[in-house]
């Protein structure tokens, strides 16, 4: 997942915090030691994406489909299987019934890279695929390679078990999701449309069940139901320039700086309402009193609670649209004044503000005509899905399957997926990795010593297969 991390996003919303649970699920007999393996092998495959697309190689991707069809030979013979945009995958599991409305299970195929100073913190080289301490570690466990393998192997068990789904099923993965998914999502996004796809519900990589993040008593299964939407804006301030020994009373970036303050003295306003309201309903049974009652007395302790909400950073990205200064650029010698500064701004929109508001906002708080405000980057915030449907109910039945006493919450990433795309084809877009994890686990994406462990891979492996059966079962509707 991309940059601002939709698994990190996870910790972040719920930074109020979610005690352990304790252990996982037992694992299935059946499933003794192949998905660990399977995984291993997918992790010693380099398929990063560069921000550089001169840097791409398109090689790994190729040996990646080939482990893929060698280690489940049984889902490829069932499984009708097409190459979209070279390296993109989409598979077709042809349901009984053409009636009922298909469904599309997601992950991605790219990793992010690994820099070479930090190849001396790897305990385990990061594209080696080592198993050891009940882990598999490597660059791609958590993001997105986990969830890849898993439902392949869930796939791989109900193909050979004889399942056959009444629903089609649609399992789709992208190439390029952690530099925006523009190729292959988006090319497997399009080829679906062009064939009339509406599909009844799609899940893709975001949230997950998160615990030992302190404050909260217990674990909880967040799903996603929206994502904020991606906006980056370039101020910049220009002025004649010179010599430094003869500075103006204002130089360029002089004005610039104040416009930054100015920006983040006067963030977009806060509220509590849409998905961080249905979330902080639902997992109140499991918070501590005091936050309990302000949380079910909100109409009249909103402000309070906004404001503890935004002291801290996590919280606060729940409950607002985000303001985040990440470049400034301007000069080029020590005695020399700069004829113009740029501030690069990057906003994470939540669902109900759009990116021309935050842009009349930007405006009006800078209150300075001379600073222009070019955009360079922008997504609205997703719809939000329904939680009272069939869809949802499929994703909580699978989720009691393997754990009938995990509370279960709506929630809202605070990154991007490749939802961005495939959420155009349908009104039940979802965002939920099946593993569990606790803020030291959160922190390895994309980071260090990245790993997943054999627990978590089998226990994603049984909420797949569980999702298949109730949502493409006999008792499909």
């Amino acid at each position: 997942m991309r940059g601002r991390r939709a698994l990190a996003g996870a910790f972040a919303a719920l930074a109020a915090g979610l005690a352990a649970r304790g252990a996982l699920a037992a694992p299935q007999a059946a499933q003794a030691a192949r998905p660990e393996q399977s995984l291993a092998a997918a992790l010693r495959l380099e398929t990063i994406s560069h921000e550089d697309p001169a840097q791409f190689r398109g090689e790994p991707f190729l040996a990646l489909h080939r482990m893929l069809e060698a280690a489940y030979p049984q889902a490829h013979a069932r499984l009708a299987r097409e190459v979209v945009a070279d390296y993109s995958l989409l598979y077709t599991w042809r349901g009984s019934d053409p009636k009922l409305a298909p469904m599309l299970l997601t992950a991605h195929l790219d990793v992010v890279p690994v820099t070479p100073e930090a190849l001396p913190d790897w305990d385990h080289p990061p594209f080696a695929g080592e198993i050891a301490d009940g882990f598999v570690w490597g660059r791609g466990a958590i993001d997105d390679k986990g969830s890849l393998i898993a439902l392949f192997e869930a796939v791989e068990q109900l193909v050979a078990s004889g399942f056959a789904p009444r629903r089609t099923i649609y399992l789709a993965f992208g190439h390029d999701e952690e530099v925006g998914g523009g190729r292959g999502a988006a090319a497997i996004s399009e080829l679906l449309r062009s064939r009339d796809v509406k599909l009844w519900l799609s899940l893709d990589e975001g949230l997950a069940v998160i615990s030992d993040t302190g404050g909260i008593v217990g674990s909880a299964a967040l799903i996603g139901v929206a994502e904020k939407g991606f906006l980056t804006l370039e101020l910049t301030a220009r002025e004649p320039g010179g010599h430094s020994s003869t500075p103006p009373p204002e130089t360029a970036i002089g004005r610039l700086a104040r416009a930054i303050q100015r920006l983040e003295e006067n963030p977009l306003p806060a509220r509590i309402d849409g998905v961080a309201a249905q979330m902080f309903d639902a997992l109140a049974p499991q918070l501590p009193f005091e936050r309990r009652l302000a949380i079910r007395n909100r109409g009249w302790l909103a402000p309070l609670l906004e404001w503890a909400l935004a002291r801290d950073p996590a919280t606060n990205a729940l409950i607002r649209t985000t303001t985040a200064v990440t470049m400034v650029r301007g000069g080029v010698k020590e005695n020399v004044l700069p004829q113009s500064a740029t501030a690069t701004v990057n906003f994470r929109l939540l669902p109900g503000d759009s990116v021309d508001e935050v842009i009349a906002h930007v405006r009006e708080v800078l209150g300075d005509d001379a600073i222009e405000i070019a955009k360079r980057t922008a997504d609205e915030a997703s719809d939000v899905a329904p939680t009272d449907g069939a869809q949802f109910a499929a994703l909580k039945g699978a989720l009691a399957e393997v754990d009938p006493s995990l509370p279960v919450a709506p929630a809202l990433v605070l990154g991007g997926t490749d939802t961005k795309w495939y959420g155009r084809l349908s009104d039940a877009s979802y965002r939920f990795v099946p593993f569990h994890f606790d803020s030291s686990d959160l922190r390895r994406a994309h980071g260090t010593d990245e790993r997943l462990s054999l627990d978590n891979l089998r226990w994603g492996v049984r909420f797949y297969g569980a999702l298949i059966r109730h949502a493409a079962g006999e008792g499909a509707k």
